[in-house]
């Protein structure tokens, strides 16, 4: 197995951040990790959430979030504006609305 996919299936916050950057990147290496990692896949709940700016998808999130850590569960949030024609910049990129989780290792947070 990979050292990179190895670290990530071990809880290793920066061999994720490394990853989800080649992914965004389209780096051609980012491909052999995800065939690596499809195996360890399937057991996450997935929720999407998109609305106009304001409308609470940052607090939404951020309750979730207290929710499932409450629950012990670990949470990963992928923050993404595909509607953005230069960066596909955040929707949840202001991160002050989620400062109660910054420091938590049970959550993963990137835009």
């Amino acid at each position: 197995m990979h050292d990179s996919a190895r670290k990530i299936l071990a809880g290793d916050l920066r061999a994720l951040s490394r990853a989800a950057t080649q992914i965004e990147n389209r780096n051609p290496k980012a491909d052999a990790l995800l065939k690596e990692l499809f195996a360890h896949t399937g057991k996450a709940t997935v929720i999407g959430i998109t609305g106009s700016p304001g409308a609470g998808k940052s607090t939404l999130v951020d309750k979730i979030t207290s929710e499932l850590r409450r629950e012990n569960k670990q949470v990963g949030i992928i923050a993404v504006d595909p509607t953005s024609p230069y960066t596909g910049g955040a929707i949840l990129g202001d991160r002050i609305r989620m400062l109660g989780h910054h420091a938590d290792p049970g959550v993963f947070i990137r835009s």
